[in-house]
């Protein structure tokens, strides 16, 4: 019987964090399918595990608890898991990592498909996302890392700052090779993070699994065939 189960649409996006939490920590999960979500979100709130708007969900068997929202998913696995940093100003930072990760996506997809890209309204956000990817270059050399080794917020090993860091930029990256080549020029140091962290064999079994299962989707519907045709031009 598997540990957690897991409420996600079939695409990695924003599960993908969860998922990368889990695998990492050796843990088993169930994925409950597109049907059963939509059949909870269709439902009523009192038959709800939780209450939630939308994916990720998560429950944990053993807990008998139920937990939705990214962040509050991941950081729930942190604690319980032992992924966290022991100090209150690292584990402030690594809250601050996985919103900003929540925040990225956000607008990756125009708010979840507001709007739909173009090729004018790419160009625009470009510099903004270097920017962004400038605050994980900054946090890292903040707290020791370089290019060589090192961990994002200076931990002997990686925590749940460095699993969301790998999975938000190496999803991406792998995906689009523009956002890829922006992150090797904007942010060579966080680039070589995720590349060491993504290639730690949990981490690449599950990136492996994602290709299989979803392909080259990244988020779905609209949104993101608009995303695909501005960086694939």
């Amino acid at each position: 019987m598997s540990d957690y189960d897991l409420y996600y649409w079939s695409v990695p996006f924003r599960g993908q964090f969860v998922r990368a939490v889990l695998a990492y920590a050796g843990k088993t999960w169930t994925e409950a399918g597109d049907a059963a979500i939509a059949a909870l979100m269709d439902g009523p709130v009192t038959q709800m595990p939780v209450p939630f708007m939308g994916p990720p969900m998560l429950i944990d068997k053993k807990a008998d608890f139920a937990v939705a929202q990214m962040p509050a998913i991941v950081l729930y696995l942190g604690e319980t898991l032992d992924l966290m940093p022991k100090t209150p100003v690292l584990r402030a930072l690594t809250l601050k990592v996985v919103n900003d990760a929540n925040d990225v996506i956000d607008e990756i997809t125009l708010d979840g498909g507001r709007e739909m890209w173009t090729e004018e309204r790419w160009q625009d956000f470009v510099p903004r996302l270097k920017r962004w990817m400038s605050f994980w270059e900054e946090t890292g050399r903040s707290h020791g890392l370089t290019a060589e080794s090192g961990f994002l917020l200076g931990g002997a090993a990686p925590g749940v700052a460095d699993i969301v860091t790998a999975t938000l930029w190496s999803t991406m990256a792998d995906r689009f090779s523009k956002i890829a080549a922006i992150l090797e020029d904007v942010a060579p140091m966080t680039a070589a993070l995720t590349r060491r962290v993504a290639e730690l064999p949990p981490l690449a079994r599950l990136a492996a699994q994602a290709r299989h299962d979803y392909g080259d989707s990244y988020c779905g519907g609209q949104i993101g065939a608009a995303l695909r045709k501005v960086l694939d031009a």
